[in-house]
């Protein structure tokens, strides 16, 4: 099984095409030229958009309301298209399909091998519409359309043959028990699964959640991000190609206050997935909690620290840790948010951090040699460029950027701070933006004391030469994962998680089908047995 990282894959990518122009820098406070962005014109993204509307029992229809909402181009405030506006209503209506095709319908009676034949169908629609995909996910998000075409949409392929390969491998145990009685296991699907999607990673962390879902034989109703609606309901439309029976998925477009809401408390779901942030996260654990005290699944944030060790190769690891930061435009839950640097290698990482910052190309991100994109709307761009203003005010150093970028959209330069501090918001919260603080350290069991001091435990980064220091550390950080000497380093099999309050669960390999099933333990004596 190949394991996929991305910065290789992207790299690559980057270096066949042909490189836009590098922004001017100066000193002091180096500046980036908006120049460019203000100027360039836009590529119209070569996509027709169909799917606007919610897909519930099979059909694509308008909301209960009538009401729609529009949905926007990062790239410049623009409104692409109006999509049905789901509620409470709508969701009653997509759970009561979802019930109906998982207590009645042939989805959970179907052999396993045949589940599978579908999911393997509709991986290959995905593949055969996959520059489609990409072009709308990088048109509703702003991601770079080479990150979305050659990174994650063979991603979303091999997650579903991955998933698709799971379904006929679900069993139970046979268990010895004490006394003439045979006993086994069984695991079942678990019925209804309400699932919510983020933004940063629309089509991903849909195959995320839908892939175990259905290869463990449950019914789905999914609500999209508002932010990015687009690219749920285009796959959706695929899957019924592929020969979904209705009402197995059904997805509704809507706020989280109101479509997100209803679903993690309705009493006819037995099940929610949700990936966000984790201030919504407690809210969904609550309304699970207070309705039918449904089982939860939290992929929610973090605040990763990455390590670099004095024995380092400081090169390397420059351009790991600018890629475990900037990547997707900083808008990555597992984002390397906390660069530690020992003291022996700080002065000269951070001028090599600094100069690979201006480095960074930004603007359209249709647009070949583009490595940055614009946050995903005006209220993420705001609270950005808030959290800059905050760095600045606590004394950090702003060593370059800090600033927007061009004249229109959401676009910030690439920022970096130096001597930051642990008790300074940006070493604190979640920024998700394009952000790189940098910190000093002198000893590994410091810097194991400082790394596990947050709320979060998503992941963390570990760049050493030497095995036992390693060691060391990938066993006292406190986090789902530990990528050493790498970053971003994603596969089917490897399960994804957080500690603490990045999240419950994981996500990915064996582990998510858990998340889908229950264990039931059947007992039946037995008379005068030849063995126990």
């Amino acid at each position: 099984m190949a394991v996929r990282r991305l910065s290789s894959l992207l790299s690559r990518a980057l270096s066949s095409a042909s490189s836009s122009k590098l922004l001017s820098q100066g000193r002091s406070v180096s500046r980036f030229s908006s120049t460019a962005a203000a100027s360039e014109e836009l590529i119209t993204p070569p996509v027709h958009i169909e799917h606007t509307k919610l897909l519930i029992n099979g059909q694509f229809v308008d909301s209960a309301s009538g009401k729609t909402f529009p949905t926007y181009d990062p790239r410049t405030g623009e409104v692409i298209a109006h999509v049905a506006e789901g509620d409470a209503e709508d969701i009653n209506r997509a759970v009561a399909a979802a019930r109906k095709a998982f207590d009645e319908g042939p989805w959970p009676k179907m052999s396993a091998y045949e589940r599978s034949r579908i999911l393997l169908r509709f991986a290959d629609l995905v593949e055969k519409h996959s520059e489609e995909l990409a072009a709308l996910e990088t048109w509703n998000n702003g991601k770079p359309f080479v990150q979305a075409s050659q990174a994650e949409l063979p991603m979303v392929v091999r997650l579903l043959h991955y998933y698709a390969g799971w379904a006929d491998k679900i069993h139970g145990l046979t268990v010895p028990a004490d006394g003439p009685y045979h006993v086994q296991t069984l695991h079942e699907p678990i019925g209804v699964a309400g699932q919510i999607i983020p933004w940063n990673f629309p089509l991903l962390m849909f195959v995320w959640k839908v892939g175990p879902a259905l290869a463990c034989g449950n019914t789905i109703v999914l609500k999209s991000a508002e932010q990015t609606p687009l690219t749920a309901l285009y796959v959706a439309k695929l899957f019924q190609e592929a020969g979904l029976p209705p009402g197995v998925l059904n997805v509704v477009s809507g706020y989280g206050p109101t479509a997100g809401a209803a679903l993690a408390s309705h009493m006819d779901v037995d099940k929610v997935a949700f990936t966000g942030s984790t201030d919504t996260g407690k809210i969904i654990l609550e309304l699970a909690a207070k309705s039918n005290l449904k089982s939860v699944t939290l992929e929610l944030g973090g605040k990763s620290p990455f390590i670099i060790c004095k024995d380092a190769d400081i090169d390397h690891a420059v351009e790991l840790a600018h890629f475990a930061l900037f990547f997707n435009q900083g808008q990555c839950c597992c984002a390397g948010s906390r660069t530690f640097v020992h003291e022996h290698v700080y002065d000269e990482f951070l001028e090599k951090a600094k100069a690979r910052a201006l480095k960074r190309t930004v603007g359209d991100p249709f647009k070949k040699g583009i490595e940055q994109g614009p946050q995903i709307d005006s209220e993420q761009f705001q609270k950005v460029l808030k959290y800059i203003k905050s760095g600045v005010e606590s004394d950090a150093t702003l060593e370059c950027g800090g600033e927007r970028f061009g004249s229109k959209g959401y676009f910030i330069q690439p920022t970096v701070f130096s001597n930051v501090q642990d008790d300074m918001l940006i070493a604190q919260d979640e920024i998700f933006g394009p952000v790189q603080s940098i910190l000093k350290f002198k000893e590994i069991d410091e810097v194991v004391r400082r790394a596990n001091s947050t709320r979060f435990g998503l992941a963390a980064g570990v760049f050493t030469k030497n095995i036992d220091t390693a060691n060391t550390l990938t066993r006292a950080l406190r986090a789902g994962t530990v990528w050493v000497n790498c970053f971003d380093v994603f596969d089917a099999a490897i399960p994804f998680g957080g500690y603490k309050m990045s999240g419950i669960g994981r996500e990915k390999g064996i582990y998510s089908l858990h998340n889908y099933l229950q264990v039931k333990a059947v007992v039946t004596p037995l008379k005068n047995p030849a063995w126990l």
